[in-house]
């Protein structure tokens, strides 16, 4: 029963100089005068998560290591509505990512990402909403995730065969090139020439743009790329929080047994000499 103490104190003072650095990132991002608007947005979540973990771990730490039961119920307390929050995100991440895929395309290895596969979709309205694209383009940008497609073979440029021949991510399919069934002519990576009339009514045929802070970032099939990006990375962040979940669950384990010890010492009634008491009959002194 004490080990179990010890294993929390342990556990909780790795996790108090885990929250340091992401404290910190947070603190530096919001210090930095040339914010843009992706980096606004990630140092409140990071500011939080970091004090979140800090405090915990504290609470933890010192219920643990000096007995105080107080703390270590506020810890427990904290720690189950973790176990129930992750447990709700792993249910909410798959069933909001089940539908819409990229699609495949004639004498192209890359794959096509349309809207219309993700429509109706919880994440599809959020990402639609023009105040959340208007940060999620300016992220686009800001990592210049088209303006690193370039690539140069033997000295020259890469030629229209060997792009179609790669295996673009779905950003790169969606925003930083038209749709295929466009019918624009490959000049390099992130530049296109209209090839006569366009083929289909797909509306993103008149939103490309050569320019390259407009590029596609406007278009449908750049949003259905960020969705397709986001159900990859939402699929494998599940599959990493349900190893958490069970890591958690150990420790909650650990934690209640490390509470019920501070709680017999709190009672002053030690487990083996509560024993003892019970089952030794009592002396008459004479």
């Amino acid at each position: 029963m004490r080990a179990s103490n010890h294993l929390i104190g342990l556990i909780n003072f790795l996790t108090f100089l885990l929250s340091i650095p992401i404290l910190g990132g947070g603190i530096w991002l919001s210090t930095r005068a040339n914010n843009t608007d992706c980096l606004k947005f990630l140092q409140w979540p990071l500011i939080v998560i970091g004090v979140s973990i800090m405090v915990v771990s504290l609470a933890g730490f010192a219920g643990a290591c000096y007995r105080n039961s107080f703390l270590m119920r506020f810890y427990l307390f904290v720690m189950f509505f973790i176990l129930a929050a992750l447990i709700g995100f792993i249910i909410f991440a798959y069933a909001v990512t089940d539908k819409g895929s990229g699609r495949a395309v004639m004498n192209r290895a890359y794959m096509e990402y349309h809207l219309e596969d993700y429509r109706g979709t919880w994440l599809e309205k959020r990402v639609s909403d023009d105040s959340y694209w208007a940060k999620i383009s300016s992220c686009i940008r800001d990592s210049r995730t088209c303006a690193k497609m370039g690539r140069v073979v033997g000295g020259l440029p890469e030629t229209a065969d060997m792009f179609y021949l790669r295996k673009l991510n779905p950003i790169q399919s969606g925003c930083c090139k038209p749709p295929t069934e466009c019918g624009f002519v490959y000049a390099n990576e992130t530049v296109w020439t209209a090839g006569g009339e366009l083929v289909g009514t797909n509306p993103d045929c008149t939103m490309w743009n050569n320019d390259q802070e407009q590029l596609c970032y406007q278009c449908n099939s750049c949003k259905a790329g960020i969705l397709a990006s986001l159900k990859k990375s939402w699929r494998k962040v599940s599959v990493i929080n349900i190893v958490v979940l069970i890591i958690l669950l150990i420790f909650y384990v650990v934690g209640c047994a490390a509470f019920r010890n501070n709680r017999r010492i709190d009672n002053d009634e030690p487990y083996g000499e509560a024993r003892m008491t019970k089952s030794q009959p009592s002396r008459i002194q004479l």
